[in-house]
């Protein structure tokens, strides 16, 4: 018998592990390549997975991740990081991201082909997380761009395209306020601690002084001060037990109350004179005092005099930590129960988006080429007419670019009963279908965690009652399925859906919001956001204090940024009510029967490869 092949990454990946745990320097480091996220634990590093394709972007993204973490083993001391740590959450973040810009600026000084590997990785992140399309400089993270600029600054080295956005909207400002400290960012490299106070000081001059805790060094001082106090004063020795037993013997006992009365007041004197110099020091003025720290960005993206009168009680939370697993079981028994009659109806339509997206992704042939492998069915013209030359074809790959799909389903109370039901069996066959398809799904639900305001509008009362707060409910986020999460694991969650009390009011422009800064982080190449909703936003908590169309003028912002950005291609289904009033491409549906029909043929639209067939189902504005 045969001997069943390696893998054919298996070479690379033991080539790629022997040269990271060189570069670490650390010969018992245990590499491993796993679909986890990257990073290091001890004596064990993961690495992304690399297939048996071994795709290029596979393989530039493990050499610049195990670069990257590489180098920072080799070069980072936990300790001393952690003592020069701040103990501000932003703060902590800018000096963890200029430490590992340092790191790999000094393994880059020897061996400048890590630099080019890491370059692969930044470009993948920055693609993953969305940072070419970003547009203001609140959707920039700050601690990245500052990494990013002590990168280039350190090597001389600009950062991928990809990433420039980031760096560009922030640079003005950092160079700006603390642009004078990076200069010498070079001559530091090598120091990490040198480094640690150069990026304390960075970080005060951004204006995030209040958040870097003590400063180590001047402990260091104070501890050595409090050395030399216990020493003689005059020679400086300390002195023995039995000197200063002999001393004290020979003392009266009126001398030595009038010595601690001295004492006493010399000690007082020397922590006036102390407290005057500081006050003096902390008092004298500074030329280069740090500018404000830049003012928190706005709630929404979509639209910056969106505000929300408090975030404390909302919560995006998984499925399954709303119910115990034996509830799930028996909501989702009554769920496949409820809905038996629908199956074959919605299975049908199923296989038929199934076909669709299969025959795309199947290979196809080029026809009448002049190399290739012979056509045999157009032999019988040659044998009719010697002269005509031999036809041949090529087998070519069709281009069907990795997707993900989003469903993004209301849980207001207004869907309760048929409504939900046909929603929840609806995403359940979606779901399995393109999973077959190789074609990611994610599944999430919006509605509150209580009626008229909750726990924001008693805190709204307790606080007098302001003008004008804003949303003024409790937001809950579901996460039914994750696109990574296998089906089968989750299957159950829907059930959730079928719980008493779930279903309440809807926020739509916040999820909608919500579910697109989900898929602007994914690293697939399309991404399709489908809504499913029954009419407009409603919450009386917030709309009894505020404008009548204020939720309704944050959806329609929010879709119009959407939309915009082009980033996700948006697509809603209205139970009900008329939703195309609001989304540029959406369907009506007025039988909830209709909506497993209406599911399949946008998503078959979406995915055709014919524009005109395609522009005829988005431009569909009612089913059935």
């Amino acid at each position: 018998m045969n001997k069943p092949t390696d893998n054919p990454a298996d070479p690379f990946k033991k080539a790629l592990a022997e040269a990271t745990k060189t570069l670490a320097d650390a010969p018992d480091l245990t590499v491993t390549y796993t679909v986890d996220p990257s990073g290091t634990s001890g004596d064990q590093m993961r690495l992304p997975q690399v297939s048996r394709r071994m795709t290029r972007d596979e393989i530039l993204l493990a050499r610049g991740t195990g670069d990257a973490l590489a180098l920072r083993k080799r070069h980072h001391d936990e300790a001393l990081a952690a003592r020069y740590q701040p103990s501000g959450e932003m703060a902590r973040a800018l000096y963890e991201a200029m430490e590992g810009a340092r790191c790999e600026a000094l393994g880059a000084r020897d061996m400048p082909g890590t630099l080019s590997n890491i370059d692969h990785k930044i470009a993948w992140e920055a693609d993953r997380k969305g940072y070419a399309q970003i547009r203001s400089q609140s959707e920039a993270p700050l601690p990245v761009a500052a990494a990013y600029l002590v990168r280039e600054l350190a090597t001389g080295r600009p950062v991928p395209p990809a990433a420039a956005k980031v760096l560009d909207l922030w640079r003005p400002f950092i160079e700006q306020t603390a642009g004078s400290d990076l200069e010498n960012v070079d001559h530091v490299l090598a120091d990490q601690a040198a480094f640690a106070r150069l990026a304390r000081k960075v970080i005060a001059d951004l204006g995030y002084a209040d958040q870097l805790g003590d400063d180590p060094d001047e402990e260091m001082n104070d501890d050595a001060e409090s050395d030399d106090a216990e020493n003689d004063p005059e020679t400086g020795e300390e002195q023995s037990g039995d000197e200063q037993e002999q001393d004290d013997s020979d003392a009266t006992p009126e001398r030595s109350q009038e010595e601690q009365q001295d004492q006493s007041q010399t000690s007082v004197s020397q922590d006036e004179l102390s407290d005057q110099e500081m006050g003096e020091e902390v008092d004298m003025p500074q030329a280069d005092a740090p500018l404000e720290p830049p003012p928190p960005p706005p709630y929404s993206q979509a639209d910056p005099n969106y505000t929300v009168f408090t975030t404390e009680f909302d919560e995006e939370i998984e499925a399954q930590d709303l119910a115990e697993p034996a509830e799930l079981e028996r909501l989702r028994a009554y769920l496949d129960q409820q809905l038996e009659p629908l199956k074959g109806a919605v299975s049908r339509l199923a296989n038929k988006l199934q076909r669709r997206l299969q025959a795309q992704q199947n290979r196809s042939w080029e026809f009448d080429r002049e190399e290739g492998m012979l056509d045999a069915g157009r032999l019988a013209r040659v044998v009719a007419n010697p002269t005509m030359p031999l036809s041949f074809k090529i087998e070519k790959d069709t281009e069907f670019r990795d997707t993900v799909v989003t469903l993004l389903l209301d849980n207001s109370g207004s869907m309760r009963g048929r409504p939900i039901s046909i929603a929840a069996i609806c995403a359940d066959v979606l779901a399995r279908t393109l999973e077959r398809c190789s074609v990611k799904v994610e599944i999430l639900g919006f509605t509150t965690r209580a009626w008229k305001g909750g726990q924001s509008r008693e805190k709204w009362l307790a606080e007098g009652r302001p003008q004008q707060p804003g949303r003024l409910n409790d937001l809950r986020h579901i996460i039914y399925k994750r696109a990574d999460s296998p089906w089968r694991r989750v299957r159950a969650n829907l059930g959730l859906m079928m719980k008493e009390g779930l279903l309440k009011e809807n926020i739509d422009g916040e999820a909608l919001e919500w579910a697109h800064r989900r898929m602007l982080a994914r690293p697939e190449a399309r991404k399709i956001l489908m809504v499913i909703s029954d009419g407009a936003p409603v919450d009386d908590s917030t709309l009894s204090v505020n404008p009548a169309i204020y939720l309704e003028k944050h959806l329609r912002d929010v879709i119009a940024m959407v939309e915009k950005r082009r980033a996700v291609e948006l697509i809603a289904i209205g139970i009900g009510h008329d939703v195309t009033r609001y989304y540029q491409h959406a369907v009506t549906i007025t039988d909830v029967e209709q909506l497993a029909g209406a599911m399949t043929e946008q998503l078959a639209g979406l995915f055709d490869s014919d524009p005109r067939a395609r522009a005829r189902v988005l431009g569909m504005r009612r089913a059935g």
